[in-house]
């Protein structure tokens, strides 16, 4: 009997063995199922190509911050409209709702999670999700008072959130540092050599490879009185006052939003897109980021290859003389487009990938940091300049790339391969953003 047991048992072991080695042939390694990258809500997918990056008119400005150059862009995804009120909102009541959740879990274990499923703690804990937040619990208000506005700051004595407090704790991995050579892993004598600068400009050495994880912060809410502050004896207050917040205003495109602010917000959508697979057992995705530079005019020429506008055409009006845009045309006439401020989004037709809002309505960031001859030295490859400024940099060294044009600007700014810059600390009444995704795959 022993001797059939030990045979079945050599038997399983040789038949194991040549299953887990594909019968000696390279069979790679096997994964469950077949993976397919279902389309992101809000987003459109954006095919790989190639195009003359650059003017397709005279550079009327004389400004001399831009070329022709041929340049190719791998697959994409992106938000088919300009990030919305509404959507933004989102990010900001998870700031607040996580700071108020950790300021509960002081007193209340439940609202945070300090142990994993075996047992091994977990520091700094958790926010616990699934824990729902009675904010008008007494013992709750208690806690949670002083996230709201002093009595003495209150307009109306309305109870409102302190908006000062909603800061976002973000982090990344600075992926170019780490690329240096110099600061690569030595395998001959097992350490790290090289120096790293944080966001603050100081040098650290490298120790690990936490050194190349980058940590920051950032109020989460927008500038609402950019409205008043971008423009001299002009009277914007309403809109100061309601278009953040105000159910009217939600399908309309987020102002106010600075460059740091916006890189957030994309760093925060990554990670509550993988938080929910990996919660799922599912593989993570690519990460949003804002588009570079060399994609966001790709987009906008919606695969119309001497496209001047999104719509492919060489004015700014169609065929029965109705402008296609959201801008300041003529002489100023702001209302003659359909819209005096901004609009909602999608209120005009959508370019041939199906984006909409790609001129007018608002500019919007991008990742790219703005220099003038960045067309000379960047690859013709998915081509981009980025640079982290330091909070001592001069401002020049603070310029990103804003491309669209908005309501406020002149057609010009309107054109697909017009560039300009505003500085990445900068909010304004007439700048917002859009996300892209990268694709698996081409």
């Amino acid at each position: 009997m022993k001797k059939v047991l030990a045979l079945s048992v050599i038997i399983i072991t040789i038949m194991s063995g040549c299953g887990s080695s594909g019968g000696g042939e390279l069979v790679g390694i096997s994964t469950r199922g077949t993976f397919f990258e279902p389309d992101p809500y809000g987003m459109l997918f954006i095919p790989q190509g190639s195009f003359n990056m650059g003017p397709n008119d005279q550079d009327i400005t004389w400004s001399l911050t831009s070329q022709t150059k041929t340049i190719s862009v791998g697959s994409f995804w992106m938000d088919e409209t300009e990030i919305t009120n509404s959507e933004y909102r989102q990010f900001v009541y998870w700031v607040r709702d996580s700071i108020a959740r950790r300021l509960l879990g002081e007193q209340f274990e439940e609202f945070l999670i300090s142990e994993d499923d075996l047992g091994n703690e977990i520091d700094p804990p958790y926010v616990n999700w699934d824990e729902q937040i009675e904010w008008n619990n007494e013992e709750y208000a208690e806690i949670l008072d002083e996230m709201y506005l002093p009595e003495n700051e209150r307009f109306f004595r309305r109870k409102e959130i302190d908006t000062r407090k909603l800061d976002y704790q973000y982090e990344w991995v600075d992926l170019l540092q780490a690329a240096k050579k110099s600061n690569r892993y030595n395998f001959e004598t097992k350490s790290y050599e090289g120096v790293v600068y944080d966001q603050t400009g100081k040098e650290r050495k490298i120790t690990d490879r936490s050194a190349f994880i980058m940590k920051d912060h950032v109020n989460a809410y927008p500038d609402t009185l950019c409205w008043i502050a971008d423009f001299t004896y002009s009277f914007n207050e309403p809109w100061t006052e309601k278009y953040f917040w105000h159910p009217g205003f939600a399908e309309y495109p987020v102002v106010g939003v600075n460059w740091k602010q916006a890189t957030a917000f994309t760093i925060w959508r990554t990670q509550l897109m993988n938080n929910f697979l990996r919660s799922k057992g599912e593989p993570e995705v690519m990460a949003y980021r804002l588009p570079s530079e060399a994609e966001w005019e790709y987009a906008s020429r919606g695969n119309l290859e001497n496209s001047i506008f999104p719509w492919g055409g060489l004015y700014t009006r169609n065929d029965k003389g109705c402008f296609l845009a959201n801008f300041k045309p003529l002489r100023g006439r702001y209302s003659d487009d359909g819209g005096a401020k901004t609009m909602s989004v999608a209120s005009y037709a959508p370019n041939d990938f199906g984006l909409y809002d790609m001129a007018g309505n608002v500019a919007e960031w991008t990742s790219g940091a703005f220099d003038e001859s960045s067309y000379s030295f960047t690859h013709d490859f998915n081509p981009t300049y980025k640079y982290n400024a330091l909070p001592d940099d001069p401002g020049v060294l603070k310029r990103k790339v804003i491309r669209g044009g908005s309501w406020k600007d002149v057609g010009y700014y309107l054109q697909c391969g017009s560039r300009t810059y505003e500085y990445q600390d900068s909010a304004k009444s007439y700048i917002g953003f859009r996300c892209v995704r990268d694709y698996i795959g081409d």
